[in-house]
């Protein structure tokens, strides 16, 4: 063996190491930080004397879709990973789901799940991992905006009586402009138009055109999947808000409900995320669109930190059980 082989290998080896260090330090960060979070900021006294005051048989199917919830965002990982790392192994998808989990809590816009993610998929770049984790999380934003917006409109309607033309005037634009995502996504004709084309030639805009026509290389039975699961992810998530309220509120308006989850889940996306896991803002929106609708801001705020608690802080746990545990990857 010559040196220079022996040199290479030596590298190699070096680089190996100093990666594997890097994944066992962020490892450690992970759970470190989750910990304290966890220690800090969850008060456990008040979850149990709410749960006291709650209809404990309406917590029961929230804690079931938790599952369905879990199970639609491992079915829209897995088909990412396929379709952009073109990983086929199940028990990745799973890890790197729930280390994102865990990463996620505790960080600032949830920044933290990009890099908790990223952990499972070694043979892969961050930056990969990172454009698929925000190519998974589109389709649900789409959800997000298309719901809450019209939801918005319906709510400042008739809480603010505004004129029927402006109104019907929202509307129009709205649907407009969520056509033309839908003609980006799913037209690729739709990209050769006499706009684009000056807007591709463009020295001002050219830079930004070419990041945003990523969604023409979008294939289009990945697309309608991901539109679909990312709908029912959504739909499950609401639910399980509505549902909360009703348990809190001992009514059964869920109707009311379900628009106020759609309010919170709009203002809490256009709100700058600068809290950690978002507390704050998804309860101070709960609080008000809740009281909106006629019922006690204690409501909004139990129905959103137990939203909070089943759908985030508990696959957390599960993820920071995982997070050490060795795996054949």
């Amino acid at each position: 063996m010559t040196d220079t082989v022996r040199k290479d290998i030596t590298f190699a080896d070096r680089i190996s190491n100093y990666k594997s260090a890097i994944i066992i330090l962020t490892k450690i960060i992970i759970a470190a930080g989750l910990l304290y979070y966890i220690i800090n900021s969850v008060n456990f006294n008040e979850i149990a004397s709410a749960i006291v005051g709650a209809n404990i048989f309406l917590i029961i199917p929230v804690l079931l879709l938790s599952l369905l919830n879990l199970y639609l965002q491992y079915c829209k990982w897995k088909l990412t990973t396929s379709f952009i790392l073109n990983n086929s192994e199940s028990k990745k998808v799973i890890y790197s789901l729930f280390h994102g989990f865990s990463a996620a809590v505790f960080t600032p816009a949830r920044i933290g799940e990009y890099f908790g993610r990223a952990l499972v998929f070694k043979d892969h770049s961050l930056l990969k991992v990172t454009l698929a984790t925000l190519l998974d999380k589109f389709f649900p934003l789409l959800m997000v905006a298309f719901f809450g917006s019209i939801s918005s409109v319906l709510f400042i309607h008739y809480y603010y009586e505004v004129s029927i033309y402006i109104t019907i005037g929202l509307f129009v634009v709205l649907f407009s402009l969520f056509y033309f995502v839908i003609l980006l996504i799913f037209n690729q004709n739709f990209w050769d138009n006499i706009l684009f084309s000056k807007l591709k030639d463009s020295k001002r805009f050219s830079k930004y055109f070419q990041k945003f026509s990523t969604l023409k290389n979008l294939d289009r039975k990945y697309s309608t999947k991901m539109f679909l699961l990312s709908f029912l992810f959504y739909s499950c998530y609401i639910v399980q808000y509505a549902i909360l309220v009703s348990a809190f509120s001992h009514n059964t308006a869920i109707i009311d409900y379900i628009w106020a989850g759609n309010l919170t889940m709009f203002s809490k996306t256009l709100i700058p995320p600068v809290s950690f896991s978002e507390l704050g803002i998804r309860e101070g929106a709960s609080v008000f669109f809740v009281q909106q609708f006629g019922e006690s801001a204690s409501v909004g705020f139990n129905a959103s930190i137990f939203l909070f608690l089943i759908n985030v802080l508990l696959p957390a746990f599960i993820g920071l059980l995982l997070i050490f545990r060795k795996n054949d990857d």
